[in-house]
C-alpha cells in the first residue's frame, strides 16, 4: 500500500473501534460525524513517514484480533487526568501497564510537542483559540488538553510504533519543523483554504 491507502484503512479501522466506544455520558456526538473524524485524523496521519503507519495499521489490526479497542484504552487513559477517581477504579486495572522507561519515553515526546504548538499558538493566535487547551493542569471534566489527549495516544502505542514515533519526532525537530503547524496547516487545508494565513485570517 502507499502512503494514502495506509492512511485510508487506518482512519476506517480506528473509526470502526470509535463506534465501539462507550462513552460515561452516553454516544458522544463526534461518534457519528464521519467527516470531521477522517479530517482531523488525517491532517495527523498525513504527516507520518510511511514505516510508522505500516507500524500503527499493524498495532490497530492486532488489537482488534486480541479483542483489544486501542481508541477506548485512549479516552480510557486521558482519565487518569480528567476523571481521576473513575480512573483508578473502574479503568487502570484493565489497561496494560506501561513502564517507567516507557513513560519517560512518552513525556520526552511530550515535551517537544508542546513546545511546538505553545510556538504555533503563539505564531496564529486565533487558529490556536478553536484547539484544544495545552496543558494537563487545564484539564476539566468536559475539557481535555492537547497534552492529555497526546498522553492518551501515546500509550496505545506498541513499542516499534511509539520507537518510530520518537524518531520522526526527533528528525523534525532536527530539521526546526513544527509538527502542529504541519498538522493544522494539513486539516485547513482539507477545510477548504489555501494557507494557515488565509485560515488565521477567516476566524
Amino acid at each position: 500500500m502507499n502512503e494514502q491507502q495506509l492512511v485510508s484503512q487506518i482512519i476506517n479501522e480506528e473509526w470502526n473501534q470509535f463506534q465501539h466506544t462507550n462513552n460515561e455520558g452516553g454516544r458522544a456526538n463526534c461518534q457519528g460525524n464521519k467527516p470531521m473524524f477522517q479530517i482531523m485524523r488525517a491532517s495527523q496521519f498525513d504527516t507520518w513517514p510511511q514505516p510508522l503507519l505500516e507500524s500503527y495499521l499493524s498495532d490497530l489490526q492486532a488489537a482488534d484480533a486480541s479483542g483489544r479497542n486501542l481508541v477506548t484504552e485512549k479516552y480510557a487513559r486521558m482519565m487518569a487526568s480528567t476523571a481521576p477517581s473513575i480512573y483508578q477504579r473502574d479503568l487502570e486495572p484493565y489497561l496494560p501497564v506501561l513502564s517507567e522507561q516507557r513513560v519517560a519515553q512518552q513525556e520526552r515526546i511530550i515535551a517537544q510537542q508542546l513546545a511546538w504548538a505553545r510556538d504555533f499558538v503563539n505564531r496564529y493566535p486565533r487558529l490556536g483559540a478553536g484547539m484544544r487547551v495545552l496543558e494537563t493542569a487545564q484539564d476539566t471534566e468536559e475539557s481535555t488538553s492537547f497534552e492529555t489527549y497526546l498522553r492518551g495516544e501515546l500509550g496505545t502505542y506498541s513499542q516499534r510504533t511509539l520507537d518510530l514515533y520518537q524518531q520522526f519526532v526527533n528528525d523534525l525537530a532536527s530539521k526546526q519543523e513544527n509538527l502542529t503547524e504541519q498538522t493544522v496547516r494539513n486539516t485547513v487545508r482539507l477545510s477548504g483554504f489555501d494557507s494557515l494565513d488565509e485560515a488565521e485570517q477567516a476566524q
